[in-house]
């Protein structure tokens, strides 16, 4: 099991189109909010698609929440069924690599291989292209985001569940940090994670928040190719 670095200082809703071409979109069944004007937050997770993500799609789908998935392309590749449920539940797919690298121990060559095979990886199982991507670790430098070719998604709030494999724990720290244009970061290869998500919605919605898609964060802005984006604080004007 990958820990997470410490790095230096620790790291539409629809628009009426159908899931092709990109994994962005979330289901047309999602009322579409405006995060300027109404408290919107990203839960997002990492590393898998695992077994037990179906329980979180699931959990997900009960309560008529979409996520952002940043997913590993070998565990694609071992789960399509999965990654593909992801996506048929309107969720936004990111790419996350190929085997969870510290991209910036890598060569150019070797970077753009771990993005383009977690691309035809994901495409195979989804028919779709992430839209956006995330660094293992956060780590990144010039030549990963030059071969990212996309918005490179981090995060404001770092639950460290990988570290506290605590389920109250986590809902505490999520629905207490959260402001108001957060990006969460989770991992649904823990079953103590997977296990928190109905208290964290419960204790985020009690707060007023609307649980979004990244794409739904920024919408409807465009992130720009290239750039590392930690959250959309700024944009929320009550």
């Amino acid at each position: 099991m990958r820990r997470r670095l410490i790095v230096p200082v620790v790291m539409a809703a629809m628009c009426g189109t159908a899931l092709v071409g990109t994994a962005s979109s979330a289901s047309a069944a999602v009322k579409a909010v405006d995060c300027r004007k109404v408290k919107c937050v990203a839960l997002t997770f990492d590393d898998g698609p695992v077994a037990d993500t179906k329980r979180l799609l699931k959990t997900l789908s009960d309560r008529n929440v979409r996520a952002t998935f940043y997913l590993v392309g070998q565990n694609v590749a071992r789960n399509p069924s999965v990654a593909k449920a992801i996506a048929n539940g309107g969720n936004q797919i990111g790419n996350h690599s190929w085997d969870h690298a510290d991209l910036t121990k890598l060569s150019a060559a070797k970077i753009s291989s771990q993005f383009s095979r977690t691309d035809t990886a994901i495409r195979n199982a989804t028919g779709l292209r992430p839209s956006t991507v995330r660094a293992p670790y956060g780590a990144n430098n010039a030549a990963v985001r030059k071969a990212a070719a996309r918005p490179l998604v981090h995060w404001s709030i770092d639950t460290l569940d990988w570290k506290y494999r605590d389920t109250a724990r986590l809902i505490r720290t999520v629905t207490t940090q959260t402001r108001p244009g957060d990006i969460v970061l989770m991992h649904d290869i823990h079953k103590t994670t997977v296990s928190a998500v109905p208290g964290i919605i419960t204790g985020l919605k009690s707060r007023g928040f609307h649980i979004v898609t990244v794409d739904q964060l920024f919408a409807p802005a465009k992130l720009p190719a290239g750039k590392v984006t930690y959250d959309n604080r700024k944009a929320y004007k009550p």
